[in-house]
């Protein structure tokens, strides 16, 4: 089975990659290798992809809707796993235009070349960030969303409508998971804790905000990998004619669901700093700031149907997550303790 992975050279999408090569699997890759963060990094996971026979990549821009259908012609991808995406919460502040290009034009662009070119599922990245300003916790699949707080959230919550439409009209088979902070090796620089890893190791402050009081459920990227492995198996029927029969209903409701993948255990940001501290052998110098716009104070995920539907587990503890994090950020960039 011919299974592509967009945003290949990311954080997710290049461990979701290396799973599938050393699974067998026949895996093309596509990503635009913007400089949103150090290009260098991505370009060291690309070079680990590519010394797989099985693999095979394409540097473009899903927002560029031609070459993208053109692409998906030739390969006919059987599965496509879409993590190619604008990130982050802050910089969507000063720089909307570029998460209406990559996460609202790129994603339609996805969903008419899986349904001009029949792929039998899409599984996509959507994020924690739709639950917005919900105060319920944990934060369920069945909550409204309807008040996002970051434009980021925003757009990621349009993903999920217009794959519901396009299961709607179409009977495309659509999956979607929301992804609950993810850490890991190879990890993103923008992310908070590899930021604080950095600069606890060099003796440069760093910056908390909300004086402190948030808490995250962060999960580890294996775990993340292997949900993301099981809703890949999630059987789908397969007759796109019934879009609009007598019995489409029964058949889309199969075929369009939503998971949250998370470890419905919120961990305190001044517990991970002490964590992050000991494995480094560090004090961190903090500078405590206020809440910064867009952000969620506590994020937890109900995950019940997830492990009831996909025999989801996540098993990884903090503490040995963040041990591989650091044992690889300081075998990549030289430091030592």
């Amino acid at each position: 089975m011919k299974i592509l992975v967009t945003g290949a050279a990311g954080f997710i999408g290049f461990h979701v990659a290396r799973f599938l090569l050393d699974r067998g699997e026949d895996v093309c890759g596509i990503d635009n290798i913007n400089d949103y963060y150090d290009v260098s990094l991505k370009d060291a996971r690309l070079r680990q992809l590519r010394e797989y026979s099985n693999f095979r990549f394409e540097r473009m821009d899903i927002a560029d809707g031609a070459i993208l259908r053109s692409f998906f012609d030739k390969e006919s991808p059987k599965t496509v796993i879409h993590l190619a995406a604008q990130a982050g919460v802050r910089y969507s502040l000063q720089h909307p235009e570029i998460y209406t290009r990559s996460n609202i034009d790129g994603f339609i662009n996805i969903l008419e070349a899986c349904r001009h070119t029949h792929t039998e599922h899409l599984v996509y990245a959507s994020s924690s960030s739709v639950y917005g300003a919900n105060t319920k916790v944990p934060f369920s699949t069945d909550d409204r969303v309807d008040q996002p707080v970051s434009l980021y959230g925003a757009t990621k919550r349009a993903n999920e409508l217009m794959a519901y439409a396009y299961n709607n009209l179409f009977g495309m088979a659509v999956t979607g998971l929301r992804f609950f902070t993810v850490y890991g090796p190879w990890g993103r620089p923008d992310m908070s804790y590899f930021k604080f890893t950095k600069n606890i190791m060099e003796g440069i402050p760093i910056d908390v905000y909300n004086h402190g009081h948030h808490a995250r459920d962060f999960t580890y990227i294996d775990d993340i990998v292997d949900g993301m492995m099981r809703a890949m198996k999630i059987p789908v029927t397969s007759d796109r004619n019934t879009a609009h029969g007598k019995n489409s209903g029964q058949a889309m409701a199969k075929n369009c669901r939503l998971y949250n993948l998370g470890n419905n255990k919120p961990v305190d940001l001044m517990y991970f700093i002490s964590v992050l501290e000991t494995l480094i052998g560090k004090k961190a110098v903090i500078t405590m700031l206020p809440k910064q716009p867009g952000d969620i104070e506590v994020t937890c995920a109900d995950i019940d149907n997830t492990v009831r539907e996909l025999g989801y587990a996540p098993g990884t503890t903090l503490e040995q997550g963040l041990k591989n994090f650091v044992e690889w950020f300081m075998h990549y960039y030289g430091y030592k303790k």
